[in-house]
């Protein structure tokens, strides 16, 4: 549940609501879709959970819909989204073809929606064809890409591109993401909800709890890394750099996370990692249901050091949530983790399990820089990945938008 504006005051202060309202005023009754395709399950859920309600208490006529999906096709969008991410996977006929069907399918639902409205944010290459069918459209359709496509597989980027050219505006979390597109660019970084269910103030008899529920040994450091269990995320590497740590310093692992809807990897990636771990009874891994938003605020306020050892990272959104809560972060040398860990100030970057282990063992042994890159990080977020950061940028965008701007890529 979505806090009420005004409640977000006493930690951004009241001129940066003030300009919010102010934008607002202008977009009034503004027509906003946003599309995606899951509920539940990853950041852009997360993010699309609470954009949608502040957008309309500040007057716009804003809502989430989500395209259903069977097997194939989340089998088929998975394969794209590795393949953008640089993975060579090739999309067979049957696939592609099973992607244009269902969009066409979920296009005979949503047609009055999107054919009404004056601004459809399009929120990754799942539900991108539906711009193609919506040929009655009056509004202007936005591609929101939030994976890193800075080296995509070409094969699939050559049959996915003609599609994204169509679109009015697009926008990528960094500019080092962004493929050459016909139209406006749009650099907009992802943000948390600091007063959602996994990043407000928790009750330490909670917290306590939640130790206690998982078997959690208060005396030893504990490791922990929050994502979902996908390749890219690296779980095995992380079991391999607590391996490490384990020879010289006696600490915990939590590796914790669930899976989405969209998302049909996850189950093999699972295993993968239950095998790694075998019967290691300091290697705790975790698969929360969807809604497990307090435990993992409390797995994080839990920890010691938070890892985010990606290898292909859109934005990493467990890395902010890691800093606002106070905590080091060891993070994979890539995409949006590089925008969050200023190396030696807010965390480390690394690249292997044994970089890892090293930056481990040396905050271990260095408890002031512990403390003081979690202080330095959490006003980093406060700054930079603030939900009122990100509502403003796209309000601005929006503007920018409707007023049929030239620009070619824009910073907002």
């Amino acid at each position: 549940m979505t806090s009420p504006l005004a409640a977000y005051e006493g930690i951004v202060g009241p001129a940066v609501l003030r300009q919010l309202r102010q934008l607002g005023e202008k977009l009034s009754g503004t027509r906003v879709v946003h599309v995606n395709s899951t509920r539940e399950g990853g950041g852009v859920a997360e993010i699309l959970e609470w954009m949608t309600p502040i957008m309309r208490e500040l007057g716009l006529d804003a809502s989430w819909e989500v395209i259903d999906g069977n097997h194939r096709f989340f089998e088929t969008t998975k394969s794209m989204h590795n393949s953008l991410q640089g993975a060579n996977v090739a999309i067979p006929v049957k696939g592609w073809k099973t992607y244009e069907d269902v969009n066409a399918r979920n296009f005979k639902r949503l047609r009055p929606i999107l054919e009404g409205a004056d601004i459809v944010f399009i929120h990754d290459p799942q539900p991108a064809p539906l711009l193609r069918l919506c040929t009655r459209r009056k509004g202007k359709w936005i591609w929101r890409a939030h994976i890193d496509i800075s080296r995509p597989f070409r094969p699939v980027w050559k049959s996915l591109r003609p599609t994204m050219e169509g679109y009015d505006a697009s926008i990528f979390s960094m500019a080092e993401f962004a493929q050459p597109l016909p139209h406006p660019q749009f650099l907009v970084p992802p943000s948390i909800d600091p007063l959602s269910e996994k990043n407000r103030d928790l009750a330490p008899a909670e917290i306590d709890a939640v130790r206690t529920e998982y078997g959690l040994d208060p005396s030893r450091p504990l490791l922990v890394q929050i994502s979902r269990f996908d390749r890219f995320k690296d779980p095995v590497g992380v079991i391999d750099a607590y391996r490490m740590v384990r020879k010289v310093s006696p600490v915990q692992l939590v590796l914790a996370g669930g899976g989405a809807t969209d998302d049909p990897e996850g189950k093999a990636v699972l295993d993968d990692v239950l095998e790694a771990a075998g019967n290691d009874p300091d290697v705790h891994v975790l698969l929360l249901p969807p809604g497990a938003h307090r435990t993992i605020n409390a797995l994080q306020r839990l920890a010691t050091i938070i890892l985010q050892k990606s290898t292909k990272e859109g934005f990493g959104l467990t890395v902010t949530e890691g800093m606002w809560k106070g905590k080091p972060i060891i993070g994979g040398d890539v995409g949006g983790i590089r925008l969050q860990v200023l190396n030696h100030q807010t965390g480390f970057l690394v690249n292997t399990p044994e970089g890892a282990a090293h930056r481990i063992r040396y905050l271990l042994h260095h408890r002031d820089d512990m403390e003081r890159m979690g202080t330095t990080g959490r006003e980093f977020v406060r700054e930079h990945f603030l939900l009122t950061r990100h509502i403003r940028e796209y309000l601005t965008l929006m503007l920018v938008t409707l007023r049929d701007t030239k620009a070619n890529m824009i910073e907002v």
